[in-house]
């Protein structure tokens, strides 16, 4: 199996009890154009061209840890997110097309001179897309884990936004000196503890638990503690955008009103589901 044709039969067979055939269509030719820089028009022109052993040897060596339920973006070392690529490593979540469109969402809010938090930003993908989109807004990340930090502030280099990312646990954030916001955004743990036995492999046993999991007796434990911060920090007017639950869009909304918030809406993502909220402070 030396050709392009013949490593995506190949890939076919050796993944079909693991992804789908449209998700293995997906992974071949995020190989070809992320590992091995190929465009389109190459994986279609050259498909019966010969390739390199180091090629093949490369492409086999992935296909093994995909096969092991090892996430193809820890695999080859990042993902694009809103229009960027965004360096990606086990100790963040890896950026999901459903946060693309809480960010989009809030980006819409954006002006110049504005204040922005992101709240457990793990890999910046947030901060860094929001950063973007309006380079006059003073963007600050945060997060619990000193290696996501890291992360976040490497991806913000490599795009050229200057964002002030910190190393900060929000249920303890009576213990910090704190801006005024005018805007909050959040993409916070919300999997029950119970909802884990219909989760994918390599979603459980790979990316961190520490930005998943919530208990079950306590699921919005990060919303309340997000929001009773936003009624602190956020100055008068102020949004707090979240992603949240499905399973759980009343509940978040109802927790949020009964916090003061005005103008709760929720939205559901490009699948029909409940998933993000906004939140407006009077």
């Amino acid at each position: 199996m030396n050709t392009i044709f013949q490593l995506s039969r190949y890939a076919r067979q050796a993944l079909q009890d693991f992804y789908s055939e449209h998700e293995i269509q997906c992974i071949c030719r995020t190989i070809y154009m992320d590992v091995f820089h190929l465009t389109n028009i190459d994986i279609h022109l050259r498909k019966n061209e010969h390739l390199d052993e180091s090629f093949i040897n490369k492409f086999y060596a992935i296909i093994k840890r995909l096969q092991s339920g090892e996430p193809l973006q820890y695999i080859i070392g990042g993902t694009e997110f809103c229009g960027l690529w965004f360096k990606t490593n086990p100790s963040v979540l890896i950026p999901r097309p459903e946060t693309a469109e809480l960010v989009c969402w809030a980006s819409r809010e954006l002006h110049p001179g504005m204040r922005v938090l992101d709240i457990g930003t793990g890999s910046g993908c947030i901060a860094v897309s929001l950063a973007k989109a309006c380079p006059q807004a003073k963007v600050e990340g945060i997060d619990i884990s000193a290696e996501a930090v890291a992360t976040a502030q490497g991806n913000a280099l490599a795009h050229g936004v200057d964002i002030a990312f910190s190393l900060r646990d929000i249920r303890k954030h009576k213990d910090y000196p704190w801006e005024s916001y005018h805007l909050i955004i959040s993409n916070p743990p919300y999997v029950r503890e119970s909802e884990q036995t219909g989760m994918e492999r390599n979603v459980l046993e790979h990316e961190p638990r520490q930005a998943l999991f919530v208990p079950d007796n306590d699921p919005l434990v990060f919303y309340r503690t997000i929001g009773a911060f936003g009624q602190e920090h956020l100055q008068p007017g102020g949004l707090l955008f979240f992603e949240i639950n499905e399973a759980l869009g009343k509940e978040t909304v109802s927790l949020l009103e009964g916090q003061g918030y005005r103008q709760v809406e929720l939205r559901q993502d490009i699948h029909g589901k409940d998933r993000m909220v906004k939140a407006g402070k009077p």
